[in-house]
């Protein structure tokens, strides 16, 4: 039986493939910085019919010694780690750079480009021990060097991200490890309402609203289409986009004669 370990999986669209891969009877291993809401999300999870075994650590992904603990005690309840997702992420304020302080620009940085090199870093030698393993990055806006205001941090950080993430499947090319991207659009998830995990509240402006209505999805939506592709998937250095090109450009096209409501 396979495993899968997910950062971040405590709630949104980190939860959301941990039911999908629960579905696909596979050792779910949740892991999140913050404790209460790791239990609901077992709980969601454990509470979906499948075969595989439910673990659940809570994790500090910008800390190495979390990330090797749970790799650890993982390893300890089941045979081997065969997928490993890092989408554990924050957003940033509303705010201009020069407005951001030093704290809120190194937390960010630490958990969205710097927790998945640590969580990198710590997998891959298991993995070639083990000969097989696959990582898969979560990328977001800036990925794709799309500049917006107000976004310059979490964009730099993604675009790091995008390039570690492609750098990095070149590295592991000669070996039995893939790595890939998972690039899942525009989602409606508490990412969205505050920056830093729960810091200061984000009041979307009705420019943005609109574009969710018309590009945006739920996160259980895109994470039905994501998870099969991943589990299927042999190949090293790939890209799954749920948001193509295509589909934003017919989604415009269908606003015009119809009109969307994701916040309901």
């Amino acid at each position: 039986m396979k495993t899968v370990v997910i950062t971040g999986s405590a709630r949104g669209f980190g939860l959301e493939m941990m039911k999908e891969f629960r579905k696909y009877n596979f050792n779910c291993v949740l892991c999140d910085i913050n404790d209460e809401e790791l239990k609901n999300g077992y709980n969601e999870v454990i509470n979906i019919n499948g075969n595989g075994k439910v673990l659940s650590f809570v994790m500090d992904v910008t800390k190495k010694e979390d990330v090797i603990k749970l790799i650890n005690n993982t390893l300890n309840e089941v045979n081997s780690i065969d997928i490993w997702i890092n989408n554990a992420g924050v957003n940033q304020a509303d705010k201009y750079f020069w407005e951001l302080d030093e704290n809120s620009i190194n937390k960010l940085i630490d958990i969205d480009l710097k927790g998945t090199m640590i969580c990198s870093n710590s997998i891959i030698p298991y993995m070639l021990k083990q000969n097989s393993g696959a990582i898969y990055n979560v990328e977001g806006y800036g990925s794709n060097d799309a500049k917006m205001p107000k976004l310059t941090l979490y964009g730099t950080a993604k675009r790091g991200l995008t390039y570690f993430t492609e750098s990095l499947a070149k590295e592991v090319d000669n070996t039995n490890i893939i790595v890939g991207k998972i690039t899942p659009g525009i989602m409606l998830t508490n990412f969205v309402k505050t920056s830093l995990g729960d810091g200061e509240k984000i009041i979307m402006s009705e420019k943005n609203k609109k574009i969710y209505n018309i590009l945006g999805d739920y996160p259980e939506t895109i994470a039905k289409f994501i998870v099969p592709k991943v589990i299927n998937n042999n190949k090293n250095n790939v890209k799954f986009v749920w948001l193509t090109n295509f589909k934003a450009f017919t989604r415009f096209i269908g606003a015009i004669f119809k009109k969307r409501d994701i916040f309901k």
